[in-house]
């Protein structure tokens, strides 16, 4: 039966951002102009975790998974003739939130926009940074009053705004289980849902309820994906119903956004990713039901490195084919009462209530994210076995490996470079921008921020203040840490080995043979160097190296060369393992080996994995790396035995 009136397509989105606030403004206004309805802001890591872009830390990161934005210039420039009363903004922030909203909303103010009518989003989602992505700051309990300070902030003063959205994406590329990715979602929007209930008034909660929205992941198994939206759809109005009393159905509706899956973007034959992208957009469009308010699609090349502008541009003209050119929008939902599809989500729900129960025994999200963080970890290497052992087919991958060469991927320019003056420039322009300032009145304001975080104020005003006064990022999240405390997540890697021997046999007894011939277990060294969060290659790498016997050391993400290169002095490791997906493995990795050589450590080998170029790799390899390892080398009992190689040189690598 068709539809009276065609439905509105959802926001097209494409997650974007890099080098400079001026040059994304660029790639932002282009990409409108191209028939983008929305914005969807992504950040760098220094500005994620709350660092200036001349911070130790920050170094080699500046720009590379993100736009810098370090004070108010930053944002004016960012939205430099974008007006934002008339625009729909996400920004993929957590941690900072408090402070990108800030600023975003001075600069509104700047333009003569009327704070009131801004519509848009900030992820503020800390709970899943501790679990699979690892932007986070402070402790869990600071961090979730800041969430709903920003929440309570938004319904007196931005009625239109979502001041969070709970993001499951980075859990299912953490490893999640659709169950899992369902209920851990779930319990963080209830524990953002009972800190909230005591910061606004009750008339005024179950609106609160409503403009609580989600981000989620789409993945290739489209029937289980759709399913899993339905299941959340009907989840979170019986939670909304029955946990807090929401009488009006409008603000018991599930309302997300998507990003499809990046984790199942391949490196190898990198020109099938554009179907998958596209059947994996059909599960969250399809259903009306539990049809996505706001889509963003990767770049068919995200595997290989930093999209260009026509990449984006293809993903964009995707949803515009699918929203305009077929017949989808006139139709009501084309699943309703289909019994695999009532099978598969009552079977999901039931899954994700278990869960929910187990989370709720140990008190919540909050208190369950150790436990949560293990089964995640455990799933993913269920997931990568699974792959390994050929069970789960990934074309190109694991089967049909013979292929053409693609012609998309050869000669110069077939993925962006960052801009290597880029850093340098920000620094330059942040010098310039702390000259220039009143300090007076940003240690006022700082001080007024710091006496809101100690006293348990909403910390709003006070960073809004700090934004129009002329503070920078790092100086925010320097007042949030000296308050706070700062905060390691759990690893989620036991140093107990797993119960699994599939498929061991072998490289175990390479690990023995090794181990009994230096007189003692192998001692490996798992690092993450700089602020790359994405922990989920390192933690496999350090439970798979565990499991066939070798003595693991991972102390999880954001560390410099420095202090690995110390811990391999200190534990007298056999070989040092770094994982980093940000970009900024040259000038990380390039620091470490000099540091490696300072140390008297230049023969321990240092093996490296991440999204690195070809021409990068050879760059590593130049500077001493043993070897360098990226998506395509998914088998990890072929990197232990090269790893036994490079410490015996009586064993021999994997064929």
């Amino acid at each position: 039966m068709t539809a009276p009136n065609k439905d509105r397509p959802w926001l097209f989105r494409t997650y974007a951002g890099h080098s400079t606030a001026k040059a994304s403004n660029e790639l932002y206004r282009g990409n409108l102009a191209k028939g983008q309805t929305g914005l969807s802001v992504a950040f760098d890591l220094p500005t994620q975790t709350g660092y200036d872009s001349d911070h130790e830390l920050s170094r080699g990161e500046v720009g590379k998974v993100g736009v810098p934005v370090t004070h108010l210039g930053d944002m004016r420039a960012l939205f430099e003739n974008i007006p934002l009363e008339k625009m729909n903004t996400s920004m993929t922030i957590n941690a900072t939130a408090p402070w990108l909203l800030a600023l975003y909303i001075a600069v509104a103010e700047e333009q003569g926009a009327d704070v009131s009518k801004l519509q848009g989003t900030v992820q503020n989602d800390i709970i899943k940074e501790y679990l699979s992505r690892g932007t986070y700051i402070c402790p869990p309990k600071p961090s979730l009053r800041m969430i709903t300070d920003v929440a309570a902030y938004t319904r007196e003063h931005l009625p239109k705004w979502n001041p969070m959205n709970v993001c499951s994406y980075h859990l299912q590329e953490a490893g999640a289980t659709p169950e899992q990715e369902l209920a851990y979602a779930l319990a963080t929007a209830i524990a953002v849902l009972d800190d909230l209930k005591d910061k606004v008034a009750p008339e005024d909660f179950p609106e609160m309820v409503g403009r609580i929205s989600f981000f989620v992941n789409a993945g290739i198994r489209f029937v289980t994906e759709m399913c899993k939206m339905r299941a959340f759809v009907e989840l979170w109005d019986e939670i909304t119903a029955e946990r807090y009393g929401v009488q009006n159905p409008k603000y018991r509706r599930f309302r997300y956004g998507v990003q499809v899956n990046s984790l199942g973007l391949t490196e190898q034959q990198p020109e099938n990713n554009v179907y998958r992208i596209l059947i994996e957009m059909l599960a969250v469009t399809l259903s009306k039901k539990a049809r996505a308010r706001a889509v963003q699609l990767p770049a068919w090349n995200e595997a290989l490195g930093l999209p260009r502008p026509f990449d984006q541009q293809w993903s964009l003209r995707m949803q515009q084919i699918l929203a305009y050119e077929t017949d989808l929008l006139e139709y009501e939902d084309l699943f309703e009462n289909n019994p695999a599809v009532d099978r598969k989500v009552a079977e999901l729900k039931a899954g994700a209530r278990a869960e929910l129960d187990t989370l709720d025994g140990m008190g919540g999200a909050v208190q369950s994210i150790e436990y949560m963080k293990s089964r995640l970890v455990e799933a993913n290497a269920e997931r990568i076995t699974r792959i390994e052992g050929g069970e789960t087919v990934v074309v190109g991958v694991n089967r049909w490996l013979e292929a053409e060469p693609s012609p998309l991927t050869t000669g110069e320019g077939s993925i962006m470079k960052s801009d290597p003056k880029a850093e340098a420039d920000q620094i330059d322009r942040l010098n310039a921008w702390r000259a220039q300032r009143d300090e007076t009145a940003v240690k006022d304001a700082l001080a007024r921020l710091r006496e809101a975080a100690k006293s348990g104020a909403n910390v709003m005003p006070a960073s809004i203040q700090a934004a129009k006064a002329g503070a920078t990022t790092g100086e925010w999240g320097d007042v949030v840490r000296s308050v706070f405390g700062q905060y390691r997540g759990p690893t989620g890697v036991s140093a107990s080995p797993s119960n699994r021997t599939e498929g061991l046999d072998d490289i175990r007894d390479a690990v023995a043979a090794c181990s009994g011939r230096l007189g003692r277990k192998v001692k490996f060294l798992v690092g993450k160097p700089g602020l790359d969060g994405h922990s989920n290659g390192a933690e496999q790498i350090a439970a798979r190296a565990r499991d066939v016997g070798m003595e693991i050391s991972y102390e999880g993400i954001r560390l410099t060369p420095a202090e690995i290169v110390a811990a391999a002095l200190a534990e007298g490791s056999d070989v040092v393992g770094l994982s980093i997906l940000s970009g900024s493995h040259m000038p990380l990795i390039k620091e470490l080996m000099d540091r490696m050589r300072e140390a008297d450590l230049g023969h321990v080998p240092v093996v490296v994995g991440g999204i690195i170029p070809e021409n990068d790799a050879q760059a590593l390899l130049g500077m001493g790396v043993a070897r360098v390892y990226t998506p395509k080398d998914f088998e990890l009992n072929r990197i232990m035995f090269d790893i036994v190689a490079l410490i015996d040189p009586q064993a021999e690598a994997a064929e």
